[in-house]
């Protein structure tokens, strides 16, 4: 299973940008998927997740500005971001929790990650 995140990039503030992430492989089902970002010295953080019903959940830091949408057929994430802040600025991940058949267990999967840079 294969995780290939797309579309970080340098942003100026208040400015807006989408990523995506397609995951590839040996794939039964996909419980949950979405989008943590780290900084250096810091640990990774939830951004956003959703779940194949649907739901989601995002910490108030991105709450009103950032949307997190799926494309079940495509097993694809989108991450929605707008009025950017300098704060922003992380190497985003993308996120699978899935099995790869009826048998397997859910496993976490992560892709290689995504630099988004906000800054006039």
């Amino acid at each position: 299973v294969q995780l290939q995140a797309s579309g970080g990039g340098l942003v100026q503030p208040g400015g807006s940008l989408r990523l995506s992430c397609a995951a590839s492989g040996s794939i039964f089902s996909i419980n949950v998927m979405g989008w943590y970002r780290q900084t250096p010295g810091k640990q990774r953080e939830l951004v956003a997740v959703i779940v194949s019903g649907g739901s989601t959940n995002l910490p108030d830091s991105v709450k009103g500005r950032f949307t997190v949408s799926r494309d079940n057929a495509k097993n694809t994430v989108y991450l929605q971001m707008n009025s950017l802040k300098p704060e922003d600025t992380a190497v985003y991940y993308c996120y699978a929790f899935l099995r790869s058949s009826a048998q397997a267990k859910f496993l976490a999967y992560w892709g290689q990650g995504t630099q988004v840079t906000v800054s006039s």
